[in-house]
């Protein structure tokens, strides 16, 4: 089981990294099934391309943070889906990049931008 210096060396997660494990924290998804669903959780700001979803999960799969499913689709021609799921690594890693960044946005100068851009 990695340590948490294991796990810091992990992050910062990138944003589109970060959205993938998102989708896949309430359940195992397909490809096509990850774009609706980052697509949803970002209202539209992240739409992936086939190409550079497959580069993320090898990325996330290589990492350990996602494994393949045995999960298989019994509707003609949704056989050659593959599913995906996070790894309990996965789970710990989103949770210490939620971490991190709950201790961004808590710090001055985040504090001190919010306080710039409210409305006088």
């Amino acid at each position: 089981m990695p340590r948490a210096t294991d796990i810091a060396t992990l992050l910062p997660l990138r944003p589109v990294e970060l959205e993938l494990l998102l989708a896949l924290v309430d359940e195992e998804r397909h490809g096509y099934g990850l774009v609706q669903r980052i697509a949803e959780q970002t209202d539209g700001l992240i739409r992936l391309e086939p190409g550079n979803l497959y580069r993320v999960i090898r990325r996330l799969l290589s990492a350990g943070l996602v494994q393949e499913s045995a999960r298989r689709e019994t509707e003609p021609g949704a056989e050659r889906r593959r599913y995906y799921r996070l790894t309990p690594l996965g789970a710990r890693v989103i949770e210490a990049e939620l971490l991190r960044m709950r201790a961004v946005l808590a710090g001055d100068a985040a504090r001190t931008l919010a306080r710039r851009l409210r409305p006088t």
